[in-house]
């Protein structure tokens, strides 16, 4: 059946069409759905480009814009006209965006692993926009420079399941001084959980003995973080002495 409404790009006045309002006015002043109309560039057939990318942002609700870094190629294509090669662009988009962000912080060997807030600006845009939780295991010299840093576990909504082994079989393999764990919480609230406080305590106890030194334990959530370490939620040397 024939859609009466359906408009091509073309039949919009001037004022109305993204790629004459960017020439005009610039990148900032569009919507977007017209920016995001203005890198697919085409339409299909019966829905053209920006009412195309009205629906592709609408797939995300009040995420909007931010929802692409977490869309999957199956979402995409839900959206009428949009397949494998648009698909394709918008992830690449959202990959950008992240490396874009990478980038205006500096780059991961040079941070200050000291300072959590350095080091959760700098691995937030990765982990917030995941469905599920994953955490992150920093290996650090002892002049506190990156060694290497791995996905050691990627669980569900609602948590992780981390066998301590890995976590010291991969430090110890890199030759590591000292560790930090970094995880996401996808609610977007960084409240550490009990579970999250007891499994930090198990591991520095464990760090101890072993040898290699648990620097942090950091929570992200959406545009927010909490350090374990500066909450006073990691044990101190004399209540692990203690618990030995």
């Amino acid at each position: 059946m024939k859609n009466n409404h359906y408009r091509t790009i073309s039949q919009f006045p001037d004022t109305e069409r993204p790629y004459e309002k960017c020439e005009r006015s610039g990148p900032g002043m569009l919507s977007d759905a017209e920016l995001l109309a203005v890198i697919l560039r085409t339409g299909s057939e019966g829905v053209n480009v920006l009412d195309m990318s009205r629906n592709i942002l609408s797939l995300f609700e009040r995420e909007g814009i931010a929802g692409l870094c977490r869309a999957t190629e199956e979402d995409l294509r839900q959206i009428r006209g949009v397949g494998r090669v648009k698909a394709l662009q918008i992830r690449c988009i959202a990959e950008l965006s992240k490396r874009i962000s990478h980038a205006q912080i500096g780059y991961e060997a040079e941070l200050n692993f000291n300072d959590p807030q350095t080091i959760a600006d700098y691995y937030m845009e990765d982990l917030r926009h995941e469905n599920q939780e994953v955490m992150y295991l920093l290996c650090l010299s002892s002049k506190g420079s990156l060694l290497r840093k791995e996905i050691i576990s990627r669980g569900t909504v609602n948590g992780t399941v981390v066998n301590p082994r890995e976590i010291f079989v991969s430090a110890l393999s890199h030759r590591a001084a000292c560790v930090i764990l970094l995880h996401n919480h996808p609610s977007g609230d960084p409240t550490p959980s009990e579970e999250d406080i007891a499994f930090t305590r198990r591991i520095q106890l464990c760090s101890r003995l072993i040898g290699v030194e648990l620097l942090d334990h950091i929570v992200v959530g959406d545009h927010r973080f909490v350090s374990l370490r500066m909450e006073g939620l990691m044990d101190s040397e004399d209540q692990m002495q203690t618990a030995s």
